[in-house]
């Protein structure tokens, strides 16, 4: 860590807290309002209007809408094509790999004389599903090339071109390598290749759903199951693979609406919190991705607005969606049992005070217990015990009441806590949890540099407007939750520290995507303060909508850093020396 970085965590945080330290005089007699959780027609209209302008704005330049469909296995058999003499000498082809590791060769033979090779292409597990150009040894004309696999490989299309990028057309060959060749691009870009995790979680949604042992298995498989279903839509192209994550970034918009109406009540402070989490940074790159994360922090904001329905309304209903949506949640990915164990400490807290309160007795105590067993504990389990269905299938084991079922649900636990536990890597964008707290190390997704002088790169962190007012709403919160016994306040800082502190303790490689559930919070914890502002303000409402217009405008000028666009350098620069854009 560079020495300004060292010096501007320290001193950002001492700036906060005598700026906190400067409000308590208001915050000790400011109003605190509650909720009221009734949506009406405005409403509606309101997280309409901010669901489809957010909506527009993520689907645009997702990805490609085609891609090769149909693949060849190579591993037994070989492919091949003849070049049309009349286009040219084939210089180099383009391969668009599918599934598996291995390799290619690709042989030459010209009438009359044996066949030679011309080129070699080794396919890791980073090489999936993208466009890959591969350079001929030397310039051929006609004849006929084979392309030899080996290991488990599936090739989607092969394109002869000139050295100048022009295609060749084929006189025949092999059918699935041919049917589309109008699909092949100029380079590979992330508009029309997998790139970061993809590699892996939309190359896994592909297996679970055409019935193959998937080669990442170290997350639970539902967040691969719900990518497949964009896949399913769409096929396997780059906007297919990215759909349902955008999907579910969109939904949270709507969520996080009624969850800060519910908190809040009114319809300023939940349309303005909605804004922060439209032009949120993490938010908007995250969910474009192909990765699991989208659909841990949709059913975290799920659960927890769920669960704040049955502390504040005591109904059994609730309290069951929420165990379901945990359950949904755990079998996507493991953090969300950072947000279970904060919902215990919720529920146990509602405990104690209703008992203090008279509204609940031993026999009210132990039926609600006995509930959350059901809806905690049997439920989520049997949800994330299903999940495994496209894993038994892959193995032929389809009754999931066997042995075989049960011990592939077994030891695919077992190896997911052994390779978190001692997984030991490094990454040149990797973080620690303190480096979240003030977006000082963003991770760079992609980087590409353009013939024309100009580039393209896009990252994960957290809109500066956001990361950083909402930890010093956090300070406002906390104080609030302790000195004023502020419920809403105690409730979102509970829902932060469950999906942080238990990164302190983790010693394997983190990712600043990994504060990704936080920022839900961060945004509540700023409406809490902007509902103190509108309430004991006499300009509250502009402050507030000025904060949003700011995010609004921040997010405007990094832009073309988290939608992919190309750039030249110096239009925009990194306001810290770590960020890599």
């Amino acid at each position: 860590m560079s020495d300004i970085v060292k010096f501007f965590l320290p001193a950002a945080c001492f700036l906060l807290l005598v700026v906190f330290f400067l409000l308590l005089p208001e915050l000790r007699t400011c109003r605190l309002g509650r909720g009221e959780g009734r949506l009406d027609r405005v409403d509606a209209l309101l997280m309409a209007g901010l669901t489809l302008v957010y909506a527009a704005a993520a689907f645009t330049g997702l990805g490609n809408t085609r891609s090769p469909q149909s693949f060849v296995c190579l591993e037994q058999e070989s492919a091949q094509l003849a070049p049309d003499p009349a286009g040219g000498a084939v210089s180099r082809l383009m391969l668009f790999t599918g599934v598996g590791i291995g390799g290619y060769t690709v042989e030459y033979t010209a009438e009359g004389e044996p066949p030679r090779v011309v080129a070699e292409l080794e396919q890791s597990h980073a090489e999936v599903l993208k466009w890959i150009p591969v350079a001929l040894t030397e310039p051929v004309t006609g004849g006929t090339l084979r392309i030899r696999g080996h290991g488990n490989v599936w090739l989607g299309e092969c394109v002869a071109q000139t050295e100048e990028g022009r295609g060749v057309p084929a006189l025949s060959g092999t059918a699935a390598l041919l049917d589309e060749q109008d699909l092949c691009p100029e380079r590979q870009t992330f508009l029309n290749s997998t790139y970061f995790d993809e590699i892996y979680h939309a190359r896994t949604a592909w297996e679970q759903r055409n019935g193959v042992y998937p080669y990442e298995i170290t997350h639970p498989p539902l967040g691969k199951s719900i990518i497949g279903l964009g896949i399913a839509l769409f096929g396997m192209t780059p906007f297919g693979w990215r759909f349902s994550g955008t999907l579910f970034g969109v939904l949270m918009l709507p969520l996080l609406y009624v969850f800060a109406k519910r908190l809040f009540g009114g319809r300023f402070v939940p349309g303005a919190v909605t804004a922060l989490m439209a032009t949120d940074f993490m938010h908007f790159v995250q969910t474009r991705i192909a990765t699991i994360d989208t659909y841990a922090v949709f059913f975290i904001l799920l659960m927890y607005l769920f669960m704040y329905r049955f502390v504040s309304g005591g109904r059994l209903w609730d309290l069951a969606l929420c165990g379901v949506s945990f359950g949904l949640g755990a079998a996507s990915k493991w953090t969300c049992f950072y947000a279970g164990a904060g919902l215990a400490v919720i529920w146990l807290w509602w405990v104690i005070e209703s008992a203090r309160a008279g509204r609940l007795d031993l026999r009210g105590f132990v039926k609600n217990a006995l509930f959350c067993v059901v809806f905690f504990l049997l439920v989520p389990g049997l949800i994330y015990y299903l999940a495994y269905l496209p894993y038994g299938r892959a193995r032929g084991v389809t009754n999931v009441l066997s042995r075989e079922y049960l011990d592939i649900v077994l030891q695919n636990q077992a190896y997911m806590f052994n390779y978190h536990a001692g997984l030991v890597a490094t990454h040149p964008y990797s973080s620690h949890w303190y480096q979240w707290l003030l977006d000082i190390r963003p991770i760079l997704y992609y980087l590409d540099y353009l013939p024309d002088g100009r580039h393209v790169s896009f990252g994960a962190f957290v809109n500066p407007v956001l990361c950083w007012g909402g930890l010093f709403a956090l300070f406002v919160l906390g104080y609030l939750a302790v000195a004023r016994r502020d419920r809403v306040s105690a409730y979102i800082l509970l829902g932060y520290l469950a999906q942080l502190l238990p990164w302190v303790l983790v010693p394997r490689l983190t990712f600043a995507y990994h504060y990704f559930p936080c920022t839900v919070f961060l945004a509540l914890a700023l409406g809490r303060c902007f509902d103190v502002m509108v309430r004991n303000l006499p300009r509250g409402r502009l402050y507030v909508a000025g904060l949003a217009v700011l995010s609004l405008a921040v997010f405007a000028l990094f832009y073309p850093n988290l939608a992919g666009l190309p750039i030249r350098d110096g239009i925009l620069r990194s306001w810290l020396p770590t960020w890599p854009f």
